[in-house]
């Protein structure tokens, strides 16, 4: 994370809560948001010491998912930000600093950098998908298929295109099905998934820091986590909305994690289905966060996000989407230059 030059204050009671953590005398510096009502501030010391201060305002948000997952991660031997002080009632958590050097920003400045990176936040998902289950809800269809809607219910509509919702639900429940049966294959109906695990949710740490066995990979935003698919993070590390991650790389990403898997073709199926689930899904919240919340920014990054989704439609296991996706959204509309025109 890294400080933005904005007027942002921490609530009131953001001060009595710092001092009965022993840090009220911190200077409170805010942070650069993102597409939530949570927001994010550095708190540093005199001596120069610092942790971070997140505020979730009830009742749009509710820090206790985001605990009760970071208190999985490091019980597990993940390396989420230690919890330092807390009080969920008004959505205050002082956190660990991970510090500045965040995987999309040290990236950009060393691209040389881009496999082992890339290939270290694999590996961190393969010990993850080898812990047990957290405890957290199932992935299941209704999930799923709520996500999907998001394209139809604010895509389309932005667009004015009166398309066949049935007939969209419908491809998905048969395009989704084996994923499902995957996922119930899993001891514990699945695996831990993060849900936003991609270049900007990755802090770069010292690889011995604390004795954590984490590959030098800091953990953030996984409030979301459910039980499901070990393909789903992958997808969201490697068809990144916010970053471009060249073709090449994916392969070579998804070779590094195929050792993993008993079924090398049914797992890259299931990789292209929730490719396209989730690319799906990102299209409408984007457009979301445009028409809704006046985030414009989020539009620019519709095309990138369209251009992965048509890599996952063709592949063979994504004919019924394809073939809805063919009949209602016209390709001019699903090309960069008609993406953003929400």
């Amino acid at each position: 994370m890294t400080t933005t030059a904005t007027n942002e204050t921490a609530p009131p009671h953001a001060r009595p809560f710092l001092a009965d953590a022993g840090w009220g005398e911190a200077r409170i510096e805010p942070l650069a948001g993102d597409a939530s009502f949570r927001r994010y501030f550095r708190v540093v010391r005199a001596d120069g010491t610092s942790a971070m201060l997140m505020d979730a305002p009830p009742p749009n948000e509710d820090p206790r998912p985001f605990l009760a997952a970071a208190h999985y991660l490091l019980d597990h031997g993940f390396r989420a930000p230690g919890i330092l002080a807390e009080d969920a009632a008004q959505g205050l958590v002082l956190l660990e600093d991970f510090g500045h050097r965040r995987m999309r920003d040290h990236l950009d400045t060393a691209p040389d950098d881009e496999a082992p990176v890339y290939r270290d936040a694999v590996s961190v998902l393969a010990n993850l998908h080898r812990a047990p289950a957290g405890p957290f809800r199932p992935y299941d269809l209704n999930e799923y298929l709520r996500e999907a809607k998001l394209l139809t219910e604010w895509f389309c509509v932005a667009h004015g295109l009166a398309v066949d919702d049935d007939g969209y639900e419908a491809a998905w429940r048969e395009v989704m099905e084996p994923v499902l049966g995957a996922q119930a294959r899993h001891p514990g109906g699945g695996v831990t998934v993060l849900r936003d695990y991609h270049a900007e949710n990755i802090m770069l740490l010292s690889p011995d820091e604390d004795g954590f066995e984490a590959f030098g990979q800091g953990l953030l935003d996984f409030q979301d986590a459910l039980v499901g698919h070990p393909a789903y993070d992958l997808v969201s590390l490697l068809q990144d909305a916010r970053r471009d991650v060249d073709p090449a790389l994916e392969q070579d990403m998804l070779r590094h994690y195929l050792p993993h898997v008993d079924d090398e073709a049914a797992f890259l199926a299931d990789y292209a289905r929730l490719g396209a689930q989730r690319n799906a899904k990102i299209v409408g919240i984007f457009v979301r966060l445009s028409r809704r919340d006046g985030k414009d920014r989020y539009l620019d990054l519709i095309p990138r996000v369209w251009d992965l989704m048509e890599r996952d439609l063709a592949h063979p296991a994504l004919a019924p989407v394809a073939r809805w996706m063919d009949a209602n959204i016209p390709g001019e509309l699903r090309a960069a230059r008609g993406a953003t025109a929400a």
